[in-house]
This record gives C-alpha cells, sequence and structure tokens, in this order.
C-alpha cells in the first residue's frame, strides 16, 4: 500500500472513530429525558402546577399531575421538531453539503445547552425552546454522519446502524448529568460544559469530513477536509478519471443488447409502495417509544406509590440499558450485511439482494416492538427491567434498520430528501403521544389499561411492511425468471 494509501486508510479510521465518539456522546442527548425531569422536579420546574387534593381518609396528598403533563408537552415538541424539521434539513444537506449542515446543527445544539444552563425554576418555559434546539441539533450532527458509512463499502449498513445505535446510547448523558447533579455539581455546569464541547464538533466539520458529500460508490484515492494543495490536486484529477470511465462503461453498457436501468426520480421513489409502508413501519413503532420515554417518570411514580428512591433506581436502570444500543445496533447492520461478498442469484442486482437481506431485520424490529409493548402494558415493577432491554434494543434496530433499508431500497442522491421526508411525516403520528397521555390523566383517571392495549393493536401494523418487500423480491425473481426463459 503507498505512503498515500495508508494516510488515507488512517483518516477515515479516525473519521470513522470520532463520529461514533460524536453520535455517542451528544446527538441523541434528548431520548435520556426521564433521567432529566428527575432532576428538573427536584430544581422545582414547574412546581406551581402542583396543587394540594384530599386523598384517602381525608388526608391531603401533592398531585403533582400537571406538572408531569408540562413536563410531557416538552419532550412532545421536542420530538416532533426533532422528526419534522429533518425533512428540511434533509434538503439542505442534499443542497448545500455537509459544512452547512453541521454549522448548523453545531449552532442549534449550542445554542439549546446555553438556554438549559440559565434555566431556573421561574423560567422553567425555557425548556421548550431548549429541548427542542438540543433534538434538532442533534439529529443533524447525526444524519451528516451517516455518510461516513460510504467509505467503508462492504459494512456501508452495519456503520450506518452501528451510528443510529450510538445515537440511543447518548441518550446516557442525561443520566451523567443527573448523577453529575446527586454528586453537588449543578445544572449550569454541565451545560456549559457542554457548550464548550462544540469546539469538538466545528473541527470535525472542518478536518474529518468533506465540504460537499462522500460519493458512493467511492473513487480511488478519494479524500476530503482540509488537505494540502497537491492531495486535493490528485482528488480533482482521480474524480475526472473515474468520471471518464463511468462514462466509458455507461458506453459500452448502451452497445449491449442488455437496457440501462434508470435510477428513480424523487417522485417515484415518494410514490412507491415500499416507502409508504416504510412510513407506517416506522410511525406505529416510533409513537410507541416516543410516549413510553415520555410517560415512563409519571409511570414509575405510579408503580412504586410515590417511593423517591426507587423511582430514581429505576430512572437509573433504564439510563444504563440506553448505553447497550451502540451494541446492539451492529446485529442489525450484520443482518443487513450478511450476504455481502456471497454470490447472487442469475440476473440478481446488488439493490434486489440488499432489499431481501433486509426482510429479516424488519420482521424483527416489528416482533420485538410487539413484545416491547406487552411488557411496557403489565403493571408490574420487576418487569420493567426487561422492558427496558426490549426497548432500547429494539430503538436500535428501528433507527438503524430505518436509514440502512432507505440506503438500499432507493437511489443515494435522494437519502438526504428521503431520510428527511419520512422523519417529518412520522413527527405527524408522533404528536399523538401529548393527546394520549391527557387521556390517561382525565377521563381514564390514571388508568393506562386501554391506550396499552390499543398500542399492542397498532404495533402489529408494522409485520406488513417485512411481509410487502417479501412479496416485491419475489416479484422481481419472476420478472427475471420471465426474462431468461423468453
Amino acid at each position: 500500500m503507498s505512503g498515500l494509501g495508508k494516510g488515507l486508510t488512517v483518516k477515515r479510521c479516525l473519521t470513522f472513530a470520532t463520529g461514533l465518539v460524536e453520535c455517542l456522546c451528544f446527538a441523541g442527548a434528548v431520548f435520556g429525558w426521564a433521567s432529566l425531569v428527575f432532576v428538573l422536579k427536584t430544581e422545582g420546574y414547574f412546581s406551581s402546577l402542583c396543587v394540594n387534593t384530599t386523598g384517602v381518609n381525608a388526608t391531603q396528598v401533592l398531585d403533582c399531575s400537571g406538572q408531569d403533563e408540562q413536563f410531557s408537552l416538552v419532550f412532545t415538541i421536542a420530538s416532533f421538531m426533532n422528526n419534522f424539521l429533518t425533512l428540511p434539513n434533509g434538503f439542505l444537506f442534499d443542497r448545500f453539503g455537509t459544512t452547512v449542515a453541521r454549522l448548523l446543527g453545531t449552532c442549534l445544539y449550542t445554542l439549546g445547552s446555553l438556554m438549559l444552563a440559565f434555566s431556573t425554576a421561574a423560567f422553567s418555559n425555557l425548556l421548550f425552546p431548549a429541548i427542542s434546539l438540543l433534538a434538532v441539533g442533534g439529529i443533524l450532527l447525526l444524519m451528516t454522519n451517516m455518510q461516513v458509512a460510504n467509505l467503508f463499502g462492504a459494512r456501508r449498513s452495519t456503520i450506518i446502524t452501528l451510528y443510529n445505535g450510538a445515537f440511543d446510547s447518548s441518550a446516557a448523558l442525561f443520566l451523567l448529568i443527573k448523577l453529575l447533579y446527586e454528586a453537588g455539581v449543578s445544572l449550569l455546569a454541565s451545560f456549559l460544559f457542554l457548550c464548550a464541547c462544540s469546539v469538538l464538533h466545528l473541527l470535525r466539520t472542518f478536518f474529518l469530513l468533506p465540504r460537499k458529500h462522500i460519493p458512493y460508490p467511492l473513487p480511488d484515492e478519494y479524500t476530503y477536509g482540509i488537505t494540502c494543495g497537491k492531495s486535493k490536486t490528485l482528488s480533482l484529477e482521480q474524480t475526472k478519471d473515474n468520471g471518464n470511465a463511468q462514462k466509458t462503461r455507461e458506453q459500452m453498457l448502451k452497445n449491449t443488447d442488455d437496457p440501462v436501468k434508470q435510477e428513480k426520480s424523487f417522485r417515484e421513489c415518494l410514490m412507491s409502495r415500499l416507502f409508504v409502508l416504510h412510513l407506517l413501519w416506522l410511525s406505529v413503532m416510533q409513537l410507541r417509544h416516543y410516549l413510553f420515554i415520555g410517560t415512563l417518570n409519571p409511570m414509575l411514580q405510579r408503580l412504586t406509590e410515590g417511593e423517591p428512591s426507587l423511582v430514581s433506581r429505576y430512572i437509573n436502570a433504564f439510563a444504563i440499558t440506553q448505553l447497550c444500543g451502540v451494541l446492539c445496533a451492529p446485529w442489525n447492520g450484520l443482518i443487513f450485511d450478511r450476504h455481502k461478498g456471497k454470490p447472487r442469484a442469475a440476473g440478481e442486482s446488488e439493490q434486489e439482494a440488499d432489499l431481501h437481506a433486509s426482510i429479516l431485520s424488519l420482521f424483527l424490529t416489528a416482533l420485538q416492538c410487539v413484545l416491547f409493548s406487552v411488557c411496557a402494558a403489565t403493571p408490574y415493577l420487576p418487569l420493567q427491567y426487561l422492558t427496558f432491554i426490549l426497548q432500547v434494543l429494539n430503538r436500535s434496530f428501528l433507527y438503524g434498520g430505518n436509514a440502512a433499508f432507505l440506503s438500499v431500497a432507493f437511489p443515494s442522491c435522494h437519502f438526504g430528501k428521503l431520510y428527511g421526508l419520512v422523519m417529518a411525516l412520522s413527527a405527524a403520528c408522533s404528536v399523538l403521544q401529548y393527546p394520549l397521555f391527557a387521556l390517561v390523566n382525565g377521563p381514564l383517571g390514571g388508568d393506562p389499561l386501554y391506550v396499552n392495549v390499543g398500542l399492542v393493536l397498532l404495533s402489529l401494523l408494522a409485520f406488513i411492511h417485512p411481509l410487502s418487500v417479501l412479496l416485491h423480491c419475489r416479484s422481481l425473481a419472476s420478472q427475471r425468471a420471465i426474462s431468461a426463459s423468453s
């Protein structure tokens, strides 16, 4: 291997490793909301909404259901913004490239951290913009990092799912802030330190990522980031050579009897059955997860009968399990990539092989969600440990599988737009978490049984998607057989 080749390998590995750390430590912090809520309640945020009520035997009890609803609303808005704004962010990423998207994401993340640092119980409403900015900035960091998988073609899906798993695991950041708070470190100090870490995001943006995008398939000796003039010149010349070679290959294909398959337009992708059912698959499971995270604190309050030490123990257990997301997600990527390097069926394209490999992943994700929903619906406190494990496993499979499926089922030139669109449309479904929470606290008198049973039944709809992909693959195989026989 030449010196230039070794240097590129080291740089690519450094890009991958730092991207993993960035997703693991920062990007999905907002989903550790339950840990932060515990601290915010201690600090007295929204405490004015707690009222004294008469309980059993005419005793006075403090009813904080209004406070819980307000915290739930903060998370509902943040999770909606996290998903819905992925659409314009996806267009921004596709149109202006990595540097612009990451600068915007870093600014939003830093601003959200500053708002949290200077928020107080008297200014509790600062939580609404702060958590939303943290969520949107984090998803931009994840979106711009997923293209790093293009540097490692044979393990592309594995790396995409690994990054999404790291995104899930970063929910443990708020657990760390909770533990530091209990050790005497203020929220102000913790979030100011988080702001200072934005310098690291800027360094990665300029030195370890391209100004535009990382292409796929990857050209030979492809370089990126701030490099010396000689390397840039080589990269430009090699890009031209690769472009000429690609034109030559296209010309050779035109001279053969086989028709050249045109890439789908964005509109065709959008109107396809695969996209619509994938949207349904993501939406129903995402609603189950968002409602669980947003209502975990009041659920534990109910199951522990308000015992603070017990609630804290279970919240810590939940946050610790989130760290396992980065370990669970690669399993899904390996399922996607298990066929790589193996001979394909006669006439089968790489995309068809990728689609066929995705069926098992989609099915297992739906099955995990049903099991998770059943456990979450069971009002037995020790069972919640199993619920936490199933939740982190399913969430890792869900978001990693979402990105990996879009990358294999549709042209890479539309990935940013399709990823943004599917997240934005699924956000409309996730908004239902707040009215469902209000329904439980209001007409249902705090009993979530009917809502939980409904969510179990709703999660069964996720099985439609893997069945549809299976039928699609069989249809393509039939078409190949007909073409071969004619």
